[in-house]
């Protein structure tokens, strides 16, 4: 005889166990009984007190076994005392970890903002497409902000007179703005050196001597040669025209040393050049309003000529190229079609003679 007791978890299976456990007993007692009555009737008496007797036995087993909580029971109820009681902490914990992250993430930010500077913003320069062109009218007004609020601190090392001939300016204009400056020159026939005015092939002149008088005439800063300024600072032309027209004042807590100002778009944010470009500051030449953003815009497009002169040629020589092998694409095809799918689809046939 076997029997199984099933545990319906806290509290609710007391009325079905003890039923479970009384259908137990009168299954044994009956078995019990049977086994008695086919081995003869003698002591019936006897047999029945113990029947009852049983029966008894196994209904208060049964009202103590469905009192007693069971093991499974016990385990169950403490998971769930022990889920409820940790779920507010895990919420808790999510929030404090998710807290200190952003907060991590904001520092974080910041550092990097005060030691590489405010990203610049982007901006539609016109001769940043795929076939387009320099504004060359801007190009000269830039030169003429570069000669008159930059070129007595920057230099451009890298630019010829002569490269502004068929850019900006015509071969005289280029030969007279050439020949106001003086160039010092020689050894001559004495072995000395002497002083003349420049020519087109001539450099755009040196504001300093050297490094160490620069040096000296700017409290220690040192201005960048200009040459390749685009080319050389990451998100270049958009970095240039958000530098020259992102000056502020210090927000609150911020404090700058004498003699520097605050830039938010420099790394570190102080920067020893001060704002220069200042509505009304160039007068241009075709009467074009010199505003902040105009000028720093004409000069951001002069630097990016001087930085790469030849890409306009390089676009046009790329769109040359696209041409000529398109062409030579669509006569591929027509060889391919035409011609090798007659070769391509012949077949040789060989008559075997018996």
């Amino acid at each position: 005889m076997t029997g199984k007791l099933s545990d319906d978890g806290d509290g609710g299976g007391g009325s079905s166990r003890r039923q479970q456990w009384r259908r137990l007993w009168m299954t044994a007692a009956t078995t019990e009984e049977t086994a008695d009555d086919s081995s003869g009737s003698s002591g019936s008496s006897g047999r029945q007190q113990r029947r009852r007797w049983k029966l008894r036995t196994a209904t208060s087993w049964a009202e103590e076994a469905s009192e007693v909580p069971s093991f499974i029971s016990l385990v169950k109820h403490e998971e769930a005392i022990g889920s409820a009681g940790i779920k507010p902490l895990r919420v808790f914990a999510l929030l404090g970890v998710g807290f200190s992250g952003a907060l991590a993430f904001a520092s974080l930010a910041s550092a990097d903002e005060a030691e590489h500077g405010l990203a610049a913003p982007s901006y539609p320069w016109p001769h940043e497409g795929i076939l387009s062109s320099y504004d060359h009218a801007s190009i000269r007004r830039g030169h003429q902000v570069y000669q008159q609020v930059c070129a007595s601190c920057h230099s451009m090392s890298l630019i010829s007179f002569r490269d502004l001939v068929g850019v900006a300016y015509t071969e005289e204009e280029t030969k007279e703005m050439a020949a106001e400056i003086e160039v010092v020159d020689g050894p001559n026939d004495e072995g000395e050196m002497f002083t003349r005015p420049g020519k087109l092939s001539d450099r755009f002149p040196q504001p300093y001597t050297n490094e160490q008088a620069a040096r000296f005439a700017n409290g220690g800063a040192y201005p960048p040669d200009l040459s390749l300024i685009t080319k050389a600072r990451h998100n270049g032309q958009n970095y240039v025209f958000a530098l020259l027209t992102g000056y502020r004042d210090p927000p609150a807590g911020v404090s700058i040393r004498e003699g520097l100002h605050y830039n938010p778009y420099f790394p570190g944010g102080a920067i020893a050049m001060p704002k220069m470009l200042i509505d009304g500051a160039v007068e241009y030449e075709d009467g074009t309003p010199a505003t902040e953003a105009q000028m720093g815009k004409d000069v951001v497009t002069f630097l990016s000529w001087a930085a790469e002169p030849e890409m306009e040629e390089r676009k046009l020589m790329g769109f040359k190229w696209i041409f000529v092998l398109s062409l030579a694409l669509l006569q591929a095809a027509y060889y391919r079609r035409l011609k090798w799918s007659v070769i391509k689809s012949r077949k040789l046939v060989v008559d075997v003679v018996n």
